[in-house]
C-alpha cells in the first residue's frame, strides 16, 4: 500500500510507496508511483539537458563559409605564319603600316579605326565564323615603337586580349619575307574547340599573308620607279 509521509529536510509531502513483506504471498517491496514519476522526471531533464547543450554547442560553433572561387585563368595560344612577298621591306612595312587597310586582306578582321587624336591607338573588331561558331569581338590596340622597315608590334588595352608583331625580312632588293605572329586568350566560346583553333587559325593567318602579297604587289606597281 501507499502512505504519505512527511519529511522535515525537505519541508514537504511526498508518496512513498510501502508494501509489506510477506514471504507466503511472495511479496516484497516495489517502487510506488511517486518514485516512478520521479524517475522519469529526472531523465526527461537530464535528456532535456542533452538537448540544449548540443544546440548550444551547435550555435556556439564557428560557420564555416564556402571560400570564393578562384577566377579563373584562361590559356593562351600563338599562332604564326610567313610568307615572301614580292616587294621590298620597305614596301610591305608601308602597307602593312596603314592599319586601316588590313580587312582589306585579313578575311576575319571587319574593321579597323584609327583615334584621330591619339594614332598610336586603333578600335578593331573581328567578325567570323570559327570552328562553326559565329563570333563577334573588338579591342583597343596600341601600337608600339616600330622599328622602320623591320618590325611593327602591338597589344590590346582593353577588349579580347591579344599581341602580336610583323617582322620584315629583306630576301633581295625586290623580295622580303613576312612574319606574323599573334598571341591570343582564348574565348570562353572557344574553349571547347581549343585544340582545333590553332591550326584553324594559323590557317587564316597565312590566307591574310597570301592576300597581303598580291595587295603589295599591286601598291608596289603603282609607284613610280626610278
Amino acid at each position: 500500500m501507499a502512505a504519505l509521509c512527511y519529511h522535515p529536510a525537505a519541508g514537504k509531502a511526498s508518496l512513498e510507496g510501502i508494501t509489506a513483506y510477506s514471504p507466503s504471498l511472495g511479496l516484497r517491496p516495489s517502487r510506488s508511483k511517486a518514485s516512478f514519476i520521479s524517475s522519469r522526471w529526472w531523465m526527461r531533464r537530464r535528456w532535456e539537458g542533452k538537448v540544449t547543450s548540443s544546440r548550444a554547442r551547435a550555435r556556439a560553433r564557428p560557420v564555416v563559409r564556402p571560400a570564393l572561387l578562384s577566377p579563373v585563368v584562361m590559356e593562351w595560344q600563338d599562332g604564326t605564319a610567313e610568307l615572301e612577298v614580292d616587294v621590298p621591306c620597305s614596301v610591305a612595312y608601308q602597307c602593312y603600316s596603314e592599319r586601316e587597310t588590313i580587312p582589306q586582306w585579313m578575311p576575319f578582321i571587319s574593321s579597323v579605326k584609327v583615334l584621330e587624336d591619339k594614332p598610336d591607338l586603333s578600335r578593331w573588331s573581328l567578325k567570323y565564323e570559327v570552328l562553326g561558331r559565329n563570333v563577334e569581338f573588338s579591342w583597343l590596340a596600341r601600337n608600339m615603337t616600330p622599328i622602320k622597315n623591320q618590325k611593327i608590334h602591338w597589344r590590346s588595352l582593353e577588349g579580347l586580349p591579344n599581341r602580336g608583331a610583323v617582322r620584315f625580312f629583306p630576301k633581295g632588293p625586290t623580295s622580303c619575307r613576312v612574319q606574323l605572329t599573334v598571341s591570343y586568350e582564348i574565348p570562353e566560346i572557344l574553349a571547347p574547340v581549343a585544340s582545333a583553333l590553332k591550326p584553324f587559325m594559323e590557317s587564316l593567318l597565312l590566307k591574310g599573308l597570301e592576300r597581303f602579297a598580291v595587295y603589295a604587289k599591286e601598291r608596289n606597281s603603282k609607284i613610280p620607279q626610278p
